[in-house]
């Protein structure tokens, strides 16, 4: 009778909690939402960030605001979002970096994809295959010729262990073998194209935009499924010949165990967010490109694209720690 009488009162807390989450999801939201970026204010992730907590904001009609916790390859931010309350009101701007490229090269992290449910993809951003505009070649094909001539006298700049994976599954792709010159950023990398200390690099946009207006770079390929808007004579690396696409993303994310109506609300408005003419034209200012997707389809990539970037790290022998 006693384990009887338990059992009913759990069924009937159990059963009372549900509803109270489920009353909360539908008033959600009633007070300020915070988006932690895992890296340090004025990047391009924290104006990614701005720009959309801006425009969610009006579609939400509560303040959000943008908390940068910086650190460690943005698992410091990562791993705070992860123990936060699933409740809808801490959100990450999750870059493919902690969520995808940090489960490649770390052995340990303080945190999982089981530990995150995805809202939407927020933008894209596909790399530049870049060289010296004062070298000789013109053409990737140029490119790929040489360093199978000269394999002990070409390599690479990569800012970070993510640049590094893409480059070496280019090299995979290649048949050659540049060598990797490690640089603390993107900026950085470009510098040593352009003085020639590194045969190329592939970088953001964004890092390459002041050495290709001043003509000092070369744009051999994109690595993206089809040609920029804003760099439209650049021809993609598939239609070279190189079965290689790849876009580095941003996603909004929120920690699991968030109720499902919260997610919806928050996809809803995130997809009103991105195909906003104004957030249009700021993205495109940062070439990136506005993306939405489904909470499903942002989980399957994540899963996907684990799982290559392991391949490569392994077979590369590249970790990060």
């Amino acid at each position: 009778m006693n384990q009887f009488f338990v059992a009913v009162t759990k069924a009937f807390f159990g059963g009372f909690l549900l509803f109270c989450l489920g009353a909360q999801a539908l008033d959600y939201p009633v007070k300020p939402i915070t988006i932690v970026v895992g890296f340090s204010a004025g990047g391009s992730s924290d104006v990614i960030a701005r720009i959309v907590a801006e425009r969610l904001s009006s579609g939400l009609a509560q303040p959000v605001v943008v908390e940068n916790r910086a650190g460690v390859g943005s698992i410091v931010g990562a791993t705070f979002v992860s123990h936060a309350k699933p409740d809808g009101y801490t959100l990450l701007m999750g870059a493919s970096g902690p969520m995808v490229f940090n489960h490649a090269l770390y052995a340990k992290l303080p945190y999982g994809i089981q530990d995150f449910t995805p809202i939407s993809l927020i933008c894209t951003f596909p790399l530049l295959l870049l060289s010296s505009a004062n070298q000789p070649f013109k053409t990737l094909d140029d490119l790929i010729a040489y360093g199978k001539k000269n394999p002990d006298k070409v390599n690479y700049s990569a800012s970070s262990s993510a640049f590094q994976l893409v480059t070496e599954l280019l090299n995979k792709k290649f048949g050659t073998r540049f060598a990797h010159i490690p640089y603390k950023g993107s900026n950085d990398s470009v510098a040593a194209l352009l003085s020639n200390d590194v045969t190329m690099t592939l970088v953001d946009a964004g890092a390459a935009s002041p050495a290709l207006q001043s003509a000092r770079a070369r744009v051999l390929a994109v690595t993206s499924a089809e040609r920029l808007g804003e760099m439209p004579s650049v021809p993609t690396m598939s239609e070279l010949g190189v079965d290689m696409k790849v876009s580095f993303w941003t996603g909004l994310l929120a920690p699991s165990g968030t109720p499902k109506e919260v997610v919806k609300r928050l996809n809803e408005e995130m997809v009103k967010v991105l195909a906003h003419p104004d957030v249009k034209r700021k993205f495109a200012s940062l070439y990136v490109i506005p993306t939405s997707s489904s909470p499903e389809e942002l989980s399957r990539q994540i899963s996907s694209e684990i799982s290559l970037w392991k391949d490569v790290a392994l077979e590369n022998r590249i970790k990060a720690d």
